[in-house]
């Protein structure tokens, strides 16, 4: 695709692309101009190289989780929707959360987000910089919740190109339970295990509703200690 043709958006999204098959290690630019149908040089006249294409493609994500009107909505609420979209984003972006270890990724897209996710916490009676301990919190543990369900994700994608993955998967949640039945406490939690059906699902997915009502109902609580 020649210069003149190539845009900076296109460019971003293929890397985007690139990244969510390959992850951060499988981007360069002379795949991405491959992809892109253009030489690598082309792609050097719209952004200096992969760390910035890297940064501009993570701050492109962000649009990806909306921004409840908090004239329609209680905080509570969006709190929530804001939470669970975020990490529908990063299940649907593996790549991201390494990148975040090796890059500072700050941009538009993800100020958009945190300045609404501020007034979601002050909506809720938060100010200063407990607003902001506020909005940690909940984005701290979204982001373990999702770490955790994305290796697993990649776990099953490497079982899945050796084939059979029913079966590896199986037999690997038989190990892990005949390990844990030698501790008593394990033991009596590893018939979840059993009970449900390993080939499908993620435990961190059902466990994140849990997790969130858990911490907003301590943060109300504090907003009522505060105020009390």
């Amino acid at each position: 695709m020649p210069r003149e043709t190539l845009t900076r958006e296109q460019i971003v999204q293929a890397a985007i692309d690139l990244l969510d098959a390959e992850g951060v290690d499988g981007l360069s630019m002379r795949r991405l101009g491959s992809r892109l149908g253009s030489a690598a040089t082309t792609v050097y006249w719209h952004v200096k190289g992969k760390d910035e294409l890297i940064e501009l493609a993570a701050d492109a994500l962000w649009v990806e989780v909306d921004l409840p009107d908090l004239d329609q909505t209680d905080w509570r609420t969006a709190a929530t929707a804001m939470a669970t979209d975020l990490y529908a984003m990063i299940l649907r972006h593996p790549w991201l959360v390494p990148a975040m270890s090796s890059h500072l990724l700050y941009g538009p897209g993800k100020a958009r987000h945190d300045d609404h996710l501020l007034a979601v916490y002050e909506a809720a009676g938060f100010t200063g910089r407990a607003a902001a301990e506020a909005t940690k919190v909940v984005f701290t543990y979204v982001l373990g919740t999702a770490l955790g369900a994305s290796a697993e994700t990649a776990w099953r994608t490497r079982l899945r190109r050796g084939g059979d993955e029913e079966r590896q998967v199986r037999e690997t949640v038989a190990k892990v339970t005949e390990i844990a039945a030698s501790f008593p406490r394990l033991r009596a939690h590893s018939q979840d295990w059993t009970d449900s059906d390993p080939t499908t699902g993620s435990l961190a997915d059902r466990d994140l509703g849990f997790g969130l009502r858990t911490i907003l109902n301590g943060l109300r609580a504090e907003l009522r200690q505060a105020a009390g």
